[in-house]
């Protein structure tokens, strides 16, 4: 994070980009949007886009929760409001067997604390293609593993997705992978391997696992009768040994159905036993997830997930920490010293301040383009359930594209459940969120 002159340099650059776009626009010959030119579709060595975003965000927080009390204690407030302006840039440059593939997101935003500013590149790869068989890479990358729309149990060596925008891009890691392919006639049509080698080292992956390993991953991939089908593998001492499989398949045209399950061995966890002390337990965990997508003929698109994460806690461990923060909270009130606040942030760290810390989720998304033939009009709907304790999110959303590149979209996510369950207990009562994103 950088601040000061470089939330200047964000915030000028931003607004000076958004500029000279509008103005190629406006500047363009009428004559152009009717061009036709065959070299257009032929492949170009060097490729360019990205997007320029800003969006505003206004919070109303729930004081009456463990997580306000938490990060709050001190500062008491009802809202928050949050402006980012974002940039991302993604390139890519062929020749011959060669190519690069980088892709840059800088923001700088503003709320109640002041202004924040990040610049990240979440890719950076070189990619050699000696045959239409093989192909080496080297470099920053998102592999992307696994078949979940919302969760990926078996994206070993991925960042974890946000379920509310899955989709969005996410910061890679750096390594050197190997990839390589084979078709066939008959039921098995296709085979692939995927190879990587993970450092983890200071500066290096650090944020990953344990520092100071060299750690390895392989994928097998299979189209086997039209079922996509991954083995995944993962061994290093930075984390624990993985084993995973997934599949996919249209059942129809416009049904399609798609499973994970990931193992994971000598997993450790510390949580608040009975006592409510801290206590370490250790084993093999089991994460799986099944889900469907449906689409309509009249462009309703559907998508159902269920989430196990054995690496979870139960409901009754969340409610113990909770019931600590509470606890932490009004010895606060009565002593003015917050070092029991200090010991639950510490412990918060272990796992329990994770979006989805519980165990048994559902996952529900919902959308329809242009209803009542109102064009490029998409209203939408996402809710996420804790099964364990039946609190949730729900997120209406509206989205419009009626405008060449670009994109608006107006959306609120409500929290709700009972005391000391997982959604009721977080920060926020509820988030309204309007972004402006033009693509290019």
């Amino acid at each position: 994070m950088r601040k000061g002159g470089g939330r200047i340099f964000c915030s000028l650059f931003f607004f000076a980009f958004c500029l000279f776009l509008l103005s190629s626009n406006a500047n363009a010959e009428p004559g152009d949007d009717y061009s036709f030119d065959l070299e257009e579709f032929e492949s170009k060595p060097f490729e360019f886009g990205g997007y320029a975003e800003i969006k505003w965000e206004h919070m109303n927080l729930d004081n009456e929760s463990a997580f306000y009390y938490f990060n709050f204690y001190d500062d008491h407030r009802c809202t928050i409001d949050r402006f980012t302006g974002t940039i991302q840039l993604n390139g890519r440059y062929k020749k011959g067997i060669w190519s690069f593939n980088g892709l840059l997101n800088a923001d700088s935003r503003h709320d109640n604390n002041g202004w924040s500013d990040s610049v990240d590149i979440f890719e950076a790869s070189l990619s050699l293609k000696p045959t239409p068989f093989a192909t080496i890479d080297l470099g920053k990358k998102m592999f992307k593993w696994g078949k979940g729309y919302a969760w990926n149990p078996v994206g070993f060596i991925d960042r974890t997705k946000d379920p509310n925008d899955p989709e969005e891009a996410m910061e890679g890691y750096i390594g050197a992978g190997l990839d390589l392919i084979k078709s066939f006639d008959g039921s098995l049509q296709t085979v692939a391997l995927t190879t990587v080698v993970l450092p983890v080292w200071e500066d290096v992956n650090d944020d990953f696992g344990e520092r100071n390993h060299v750690n390895l991953a392989g994928k097998l991939y299979m189209l086997y009768l039209d079922t996509d089908i991954d083995f995944i593998i993962y061994t290093g001492n930075s984390r624990s040994t993985r084993y995973g499989v997934d599949f996919s398949r249209n059942l129809t045209t416009n049904f399609e159905i798609h499973g994970e399950y990931a193992y994971i061995t000598d997993f450790k966890q510390n949580y608040l036993s009975e006592t409510g002390e801290l206590t370490l337990r250790e084993g093999s965990v089991k994460k799986y997830l099944a889900g469907l997508r449906y689409l309509t003929e009249s462009d309703i698109t559907t998508i159902i997930e269920f989430y196990h994460n054995g690496a979870g806690f139960s409901e009754s461990e969340l409610g113990r920490f909770y019931q600590l923060i509470d606890d932490a909270y009004t010895d606060f009130q009565n002593t003015g010293s917050d070092d029991l606040l200090q010991a639950v942030k510490n412990i918060s760290g272990m796992g329990y301040a994770a979006p989805q810390a519980g165990r048994n989720y559902l996952y529900f998304k919902i959308n329809q383009k242009d209803p009542f033939d109102i064009l490029y009009f998409t209203p939408g709907l996402i809710t996420i359930l804790n099964l364990n304790d039946q609190s949730y999110s729900i997120s209406p959303e509206i989205l419009y594209t009626g405008f060449t590149n670009w994109e608006l979209r107006m959306r609120l996510t409500v929290l709700n459940g009972g005391n000391h369950t997982g959604f009721e207990e977080k920060q926020n009562e509820n988030k309204l969120e309007c972004r402006i994103r033009y693509h290019f």
